[in-house]
């Protein structure tokens, strides 16, 4: 599997770019937001690449970003989202909105992609609404004060027990706003009863 290209950009277009490593000219599909970062023909670049192998084809889709990489991988994990659409949705929408859009739950702003109706939005918000990777500029509230040392540790009981990481921060937060003593034990099991 190609997981990474490194080498002069041959061509590029809002949709692909050719990447030229050693002499053998890589096509590599791209959303509008890695093409927006890309050198001009003739510079060095790096992508990072998923393989996506088919009976008749294997074709290589390339990011700026390993958050972006990331959001492409969970979006194609979505029935009826194939890599083609998950580029698609990437150009349509910056990945930050996208993840807000998803984690709130916000139909009306994922069918303004091109490509996506309202089942596929419906479907990406079931299905990844807590599976998400968190992306730099991606908020649900306002800005959270620091997690201390005793709160990360209950965070990490808590994933290791099975929660999602997001519900669990949400846990500790409530539990904390509700005068819980900031010893382990008792934060812990107030987070695990709060925890959805």
């Amino acid at each position: 599997m190609i997981a990474l290209l490194r080498g002069i950009l041959a061509e590029k277009h809002p949709n692909q770019a050719v990447v030229d490593v050693g002499g053998v000219g890589y096509e590599v599909s791209i959303p509008i937001s890695t093409y927006s970062k890309l050198p001009e023909v003739g510079g060095e670049t790096r992508l990072r690449v998923y393989t996506n192998v088919r009976e008749d084809a294997i074709q290589l889709f390339g990011f700026h970003t390993a958050d972006e990489k990331a959001l492409f991988e969970k979006l194609i994990s979505v029935s009826g989202i194939g890599p083609a659409l998950a580029i698609k949705v990437l150009s349509g929408i910056d990945p930050a909105s996208l993840v807000n859009a998803i984690r709130r739950g916000e139909v009306d702003k994922l069918v303004k992609i091109p490509g996506v109706g309202k089942k596929t939005g419906e479907r990406m918000i079931l299905e990844l609404r807590d599976k998400l990777p968190a992306i730099e500029g991606a908020t649900d509230a306002p800005a959270q004060p620091p997690i201390s040392a005793l709160e990360e540790d209950v965070l990490s009981a808590l994933v290791n027990l099975g929660c999602q990481r997001t519900a669990a921060e949400a846990a500790v937060r409530k539990a904390r706003m509700a005068g819980v003593p900031e010893v382990f034990e008792p934060l812990f099991r107030k987070s695990l009863e709060l925890v959805r």
